[in-house]
């Protein structure tokens, strides 16, 4: 038998590569419900989205563990990997900008109550960054074990809160209510943590796993804030200020996120350095 034959074998006798990766699951997923061309695009983009956010929660979950058992630097390779994903999510908007006003409303009816704001994995990825929100659970009280999963991630501590104990378990002052607080509760900007990660900054020999951790950290917000803007601009390119589907206040909401920050102390101290 030649070697090419042998080849042919190996694939008809073995699992394939559509097999390993279920594609005829995967690509049977794009179901319009309308005839309109642009749908697709529309319906393509959130699955690559949730694909892509899927993968950020795989990787800040272990990040999470690995900081909280002392073991940082596992954890920089995770969270370098979260921000080159978050990149690729950004990019995305620019693909679904190609979408026009005019084509939008052609099939936006079909959306129904279907919103963006509903993600549940963007909500999942906001706890584990730090930002709690206990009345967000309402919108997903339809699912019981999704709304389960999401009150285990609302209670979790999230990756700042297991940064912060790092900063603790290094020797630097942290206020002791910090490390045992309400983490379902969102977090608030403490003058220890501040002076804990200005400590970090002005002594980079002596704490360079810290100093590393914290520019992750800002990698990673960085990165979030340039997709919720790039995510608020196109959602104002396609539908201007009217409500989102599923009765959120679209645009508007998209804006006030903007101010929030999920590592305030670690914006801060570059004004102090």
């Amino acid at each position: 038998m030649s070697k090419e034959n042998e080849i042919y074998t190996d694939f008809i006798n073995r699992m394939s590569y559509g097999e390993y990766l279920h594609l005829d699951t995967l690509l049977s997923s794009q179901k319009r419900l309308s005839d309109h061309h642009d749908e697709m695009l529309f319906i393509i983009i959130h699955h690559v989205s949730e694909l892509w956010m899927k993968l950020i929660l795989h990787e800040l979950h272990t990040a999470i563990e690995s900081i909280s058992k002392g073991n940082l630097s596992p954890a920089f390779k995770m969270l370098s990997r979260v921000s080159k994903i978050q990149t690729q999510i950004i990019h995305a908007w620019d693909v679904l900008a190609t979408l026009t006003p005019a084509e939008y409303m052609e099939f936006r009816d079909k959306l129904g109550q279907a919103s963006g704001f509903q993600s549940y994995q963007n909500r999942l990825i906001e706890f584990a960054l730090g930002y709690k929100t206990r009345h967000i659970l309402e919108i997903y009280k339809k699912d019981s074990n999704l709304h389960k999963q999401l009150q285990l991630a609302l209670q979790a501590p999230s990756l700042y809160d297991v940064s912060i104990q790092a900063l603790a378990a290094n020797g630097l002052h942290i206020h002791s209510e910090l490390l045992t607080r309400d983490f379902s509760q969102p977090y608030q900007a403490d003058p220890s943590v501040e002076n804990a990660w200005l400590e970090v900054y002005k002594n980079v020999d002596k704490y360079w796993d810290l100093y590393e951790l914290a520019e992750k950290l800002v990698d990673i917000e960085d990165s979030f804030q340039q997709w919720r803007f790039r995510h608020m601009k196109t959602v104002e390119r396609i539908i201007g200020h009217k409500k989102g589907t599923g009765g959120s206040a679209g645009v508007t909401y998209l804006k006030k996120v903007l101010d929030h920050r999920f590592f305030p102390e670690l914006w801060d101290i570059r004004t102090k350095l």
